[in-house]
């Protein structure tokens, strides 16, 4: 096969991912290259730089889980911050009491990676149950330059507490947590999930 063609076919190939996943970091892959003589090995390996590698992005309930678990302490189960927030998702003794874990010790909780998904699912069912006027009326829609999902408006009620994400429906307000970051953020951030509750 020609050299012409062969980029020509690269280059179609190129195309094609491009149209269907996200550009990442460049890196080079070897192309065969045939040689006429025959004393010359039959194929030898040569570079050619690709502008481009990609990757498909999955959001779904899983990914979810991971992105925000990453955020809040890079999926570290047994982190407890300056503020005294517990585990994976940076739980508060004060919301772990609300949805039921008032027997659950602070050093059981960050034993147990499986307390701390099963609290993950309750307070995401809770702020769903408490959000669900706003959900309904507001996804889909842009409010004060911020395009709104449900999986957007969990992760903020999950940074703010489901009270200051109404703030924001009903008064403009943007929560910011102890270290500076806006719960319009999370709602950024964590936008267009599909969940499982």
């Amino acid at each position: 096969m020609s050299k012409p063609l062969t980029m020509v076919f690269l280059a179609f190939g190129m195309l094609i991912a491009s149209a269907m996943v996200e550009v990442q970091t460049p890196r080079y892959i070897p192309l065969p290259v045939i040689h006429t003589s025959l004393s010359d090995h039959l194929f030898q390996m040569t570079k050619i730089k690709v502008e481009a590698e990609y990757k498909i992005i999955i959001k779904n309930h899983y990914s979810f889980l991971h992105d925000v678990g990453f955020r809040e302490s890079t999926n570290d189960y047994k982190v407890i911050n300056r503020f005294g927030y517990l585990g994976k998702y940076q739980f508060g003794r004060k919301t772990l009491n609300a949805i039921g874990f008032k027997k659950i010790t602070n050093r059981q909780f960050l034993s147990e990676p499986k307390i701390q998904e099963e609290a993950m699912l309750i307070l995401l069912k809770k702020n769903k149950r408490t959000l669900r006027r706003e959900i309904k009326k507001y996804v889909g829609k842009t409010i004060n330059g911020i395009y709104i999902t449900e999986s957007g408006l969990l992760a903020a009620a999950h940074l703010a507490g489901a009270g200051n994400v109404r703030k924001f429906f009903h008064k403009g307000y943007d929560f910011s947590d102890g270290n500076g970051t806006k719960m319009t953020s999370y709602m950024t951030l964590f936008a267009g999930y599909k969940l499982n509750i």
